[in-house]
């Protein structure tokens, strides 16, 4: 359904996005993953004909919408990170309002928003003003309003952020049944790897404007699969024992805080004599010790070196 193909934008000299190419199939939801700075915004901004490419193409339905956006702005929803509602209005004000931007009105217009209100449970509360709204309430009317065209492709751009858990599994279980029972094509970005891994059928992970790593969660932690992710505790983790670790030719990727420590081996390493060697030289106590297989978040550190809120 979507094509991206070798798509570059540059500022006077800074490259933001580097020849990158991804695709979306019908019916499928895609995780657009990267640090802050990673490129993500402007992939979006391009995808959704906001702005130009300084060269490469998008394709919709095989057509460019380069060329011709017109085609792509009739079939695209679009839910922003920032919340786009007019606070003086009620739910279903709101959702009137954008659905006349959209060339709706009348009966078509009326019963799509009792659709939408109560696709997104507000229909109890359609008359209220969004200001007195929660996050979570705000958030859901922000998906309705990108629904309300029926479009075919769905950008949502961390729709869960600052929200209650609550609304934030009403959220996850509305992307399933759009992806699942109208055939939308979603693709959803999220500092939340475990929404990711819930939703998305395949993730691609940007890092300083390219994109380093695509495929299924399975082919993605296949990157790690020759490797275990040791994590342990301690009252208190001295520097020595840091230092140590961090000298020992088997060990990567090390993080730590006040009481605990992770780092990766090679999964034919038996690195647990050394480490309570190491503790024991230190005069510290381990108090728990995890080995555990390469998480897509490990993954995901691996290759950017940053965590994914970083």
């Amino acid at each position: 359904m979507l094509e991206v193909i070798e798509l570059s934008k540059a500022y006077k000299k800074a490259k933001v996005v580097n020849n990158i190419s991804l695709f979306l199939e019908r019916g499928e939801t895609i995780g657009l993953l990267g640090p802050n700075g990673a490129g993500k915004s402007t992939t979006i901004s391009l995808i959704s004909s906001l702005i130009k490419p300084s060269s490469g193409d998008i394709r919709i339905n095989g057509k460019s919408s380069v060329e011709d956006p017109i085609h792509m702005r009739q079939i695209l929803g679009v839910v922003p990170q920032e919340l786009a509602l007019y606070d003086e209005l009620t739910a279903r004000e709101n959702l009137d309002f954008f659905g006349r931007t959209q060339r709706m009105k009348g009966k078509q217009l009326a019963e799509k928003v009792d659709e939408i209100l109560n696709m997104i449970s507000l229909t109890d509360r359609q008359h209220d003003r969004v200001k007195i709204f929660s996050g979570g309430m705000k958030r859901r009317l922000n998906i309705g309003i990108a629904l309300l065209h029926s479009p075919k492709l769905l950008i949502m751009d961390e729709p869960t952020v600052g929200i209650d858990p609550q609304s934030r599994f009403h959220i996850l279980e509305s992307v399933k049944h759009l992806n699942q029972h109208y055939g939308i094509s979603v693709i959803y970005t999220s500092h939340y790897m475990e929404e990711v891994e819930q939703l998305c059928n395949r993730i691609y992970i940007m890092d300083k404007g390219n994109i380093i790593a695509s495929g299924t969660k399975e082919e993605l932690r296949s990157i790690l699969s020759s490797e275990q992710i040791i994590h342990f505790k301690a009252d208190w983790i001295k520097e020595g024992l840091i230092h140590k670790l961090q000298s020992h030719p088997s060990v990567s990727k090390l993080t730590h805080t006040d009481g605990s420590v992770q780092f990766s081996v090679p999964k034919n390493v038996n690195i647990l004599a050394d480490l309570f060697k190491f503790a024991e030289e230190q005069e510290m106590m381990i108090s728990a010790v995890q080995i555990e297989a390469p998480t897509l978040e490990d993954v995901f550190l691996h290759l950017t070196g940053r965590t994914l809120r970083d």
